[in-house]
């Protein structure tokens, strides 16, 4: 996606704000939401649910085709740009005749392949934004993968919105935000726009403003806030929405950060610290490197006396001695654990690699 367009959404540097109802319910609701939004932000994306993924039948799956022309005459009246989410060739057909600026692929979406091919198909020759919700589950390749099927169907104005990632264990979220899968996709795509849906991450009302805080601090180009007229009569997702007032008392307390060290007193200062950083780094890669040819010796040992590879006993022994050191350092033992499970990985892999290693194409028995 080496041929994205720049700068079709950000506008003097400012965040991109998507705003609007988790699902278009009248249109009285739609046009007083949309009149709040735009008194506060007027370069706001109006964003609606008009078809509703929902998890089981008989839950409120949105109005349907008949909620665009309330979409429509809101546009006509406060100035916003429309976008929506579609799930079909047929959604995208409507929305287009309908005169809806941009459109977003829902998270239940992004898993299909098929259907995203199907989507991004219907849309060759057609310039129309195009947003990319990440898979429910934290799968980095399936949502690039999503990205770059609109990208050779010829969309250049792409982006990506970040919604948070089902997980089991209870995290008080709604979707655990997996900050690292951001970094890692804007890493790799520095010039994709990522939007922030800071109401399906939180869940609840009460957790946005820290959740977008995190979004700012990590410089992401924007957030989309479900944001409802009268949220405690919303016929879905309630507990995340906030009125266009809460809207702007969120944004307002917002702490915007600079974007880079660059023209500041102290850049000299952090250009030593970088160096300091760099020499750190590599002398944890010279004993990453180390750590593994220990472990490739060990498996060699293993091989040769028919051991087992993986040892439950001496993993636990390892993560027991360097969980208690980690807390004697003050350093976070979740962080410290993931790291050791991936460094264990690592040398469990080798190690199966060396047991499978044959002498002239035959496998040592």
């Amino acid at each position: 996606m080496d041929k994205l367009e720049s700068d079709w959404l950000i506008a003097n540097g400012e965040k991109v704000l998507m705003a609007g109802p988790c699902s278009a319910e009248s249109r009285e609701q739609v046009l007083e939401t949309a009149i709040g939004i735009a008194a506060y932000y007027p370069n706001a994306i109006l964003r609606a649910g008009i078809w509703k993924p929902r998890t089981r039948p008989g839950m409120f799956e949105g109005v349907g085709e008949q909620a665009l022309p309330w979409l429509a005459e809101a546009k006509k009246v406060t100035g916003l740009k429309v976008a929506i989410e579609t799930a079909s060739v047929k959604h995208i057909d409507l929305a287009l005749k309908n005169g809806v600026d941009m459109i977003w692929i829902g998270a239940r979406t992004t898993v299909n392949p098929f259907l995203v091919q199907e989507l991004a198909d219907s849309l060759k020759g057609v310039d129309i934004p195009v947003f990319v919700k990440n898979p429910i589950h934290p799968d980095l390749q399936l949502w690039i993968g999503g990205l770059e099927r609109f990208y050779k169907a010829g969309i250049t104005k792409l982006a990506a919105i970040h919604r948070g990632f089902h997980a089991f264990e209870n995290s008080g979220y709604r979707n655990v935000p997996r900050w690292q899968l951001v970094h890692a996709l804007k890493s790799r795509y520095p010039e994709l726009p990522v939007i922030c849906d800071i109401s399906h991450i939180a869940g609840h009302r009460e957790f946005l403003p820290m959740i977008a805080q995190q979004a700012y601090d990590l410089n992401l180009e924007g957030l989309m806030v479900e944001t409802h007229c009268d949220p405690t009569s919303a016929l879905s997702d309630a507990a995340q929405q906030v009125t266009p007032e809460a809207l702007n008392e969120l944004l307002t307390s917002l702490v915007k950060r600079l974007p880079s060290f660059e023209d500041t007193p102290v850049m000299n200062q952090i250009l030593e610290i970088r160096k300091e950083i760099d020499a750190v780094d590599k002398k944890l890669l010279e004993a990453l490197n180390r750590r593994m040819e220990l472990a490739a010796t060990i498996g060699e040992l293993k091989k040769e006396y028919n051991v087992s590879i993986l040892q439950l006993e001496r993993w636990k022994q390892v993560i027991d001695n360097c969980m208690v050191l980690a807390a004697e350092k003050g350093l976070n033992s979740e962080f410290i654990r993931n790291v050791l499970i991936q460094v264990y990985d690592e040398a469990i892999r080798l190690q199966s690699r060396i047991w499978n290693e044959s002498d002239n194409g035959v496998p040592k028995k």
